[in-house]
């Protein structure tokens, strides 16, 4: 068996690949390349009157990129209604190191000291791939998705791979794309350099600011 290293990863994100395990548990890493794949358009993101007010009035403190060991351990728990999860230990440490090298990024949600909800995933050029989110109380997932995106388009990003939709992420305005158009597309973002970095003053201005993705 091959050993995957950060920069076989990086390398197979580049060419729209992602690997999966079937179980936490499970050693083995699959690599996917679906036929319809989940993206999110950064002009296409639904943010609904209730959610405004939220992002409005938030009632939590939202960091990036303090706790990713934390994030990546609370999107692998199991939870209600969801006892397996494809994030397993080979993934932990790959994506340790790629935060470590300054691609893998977190979002996180906190109310006082406790981390309620989050997100995280790997840039590259001006794609985000995001991998999984987690939410421990009412709306801090989509809390941390606001953010993520209002910063991927202040930040200059093209492209907000979410790899499959679930309900969750199509209430938001994900949809699924041909194979073909993905990487098309994938391949066009690489070509920008996006920056995570970016101050985000006032995340409902960024969300409305159109950036023509």
């Amino acid at each position: 068996m091959i050993s995957i290293t950060p920069e076989i990863l990086v390398r197979a994100y580049a060419s729209g690949v992602f690997p999966m395990a079937r179980a936490h548990d499970d050693p083995q890493l699959y690599w996917i390349d679906p036929d319809e794949r989940g993206v999110l358009p950064l002009d296409g993101l639904h943010v609904s009157r209730s959610l405004r007010k939220v992002l409005r009035h938030c009632p939590f403190t939202v960091t990036i990129d303090t706790v990713f060991v934390e994030v990546l351990k609370q999107c692998a728990a199991p939870v209600p209604g969801r006892d397996e999860t494809w994030i397993n230990a080979e993934i932990e440490h790959l994506f340790t190191d790629l935060f470590d090298l300054g691609l893998g990024h977190s979002v996180e949600c906190w109310q006082g000291d406790q981390l309620v909800g989050g997100l995280y995933g790997l840039a590259m050029g001006g794609v985000f791939f995001g991998e999984s989110m987690f939410s421990r109380v009412d709306n801090a997932s989509k809390v941390a998705l606001c953010h993520l995106v209002a910063r991927l388009k202040r930040g200059g990003f093209r492209l907000l791979d979410t790899q499959f939709t679930t309900n969750h992420l199509r209430s938001m305005g994900a949809v699924e794309i041909a194979r073909p158009l993905y990487h098309a597309r994938l391949g066009n973002a690489l070509q920008v350099m996006g920056d995570f970095t970016v101050d985000v003053p006032d995340v409902l201005a960024a969300l409305d600011t159109p950036s023509g993705y």
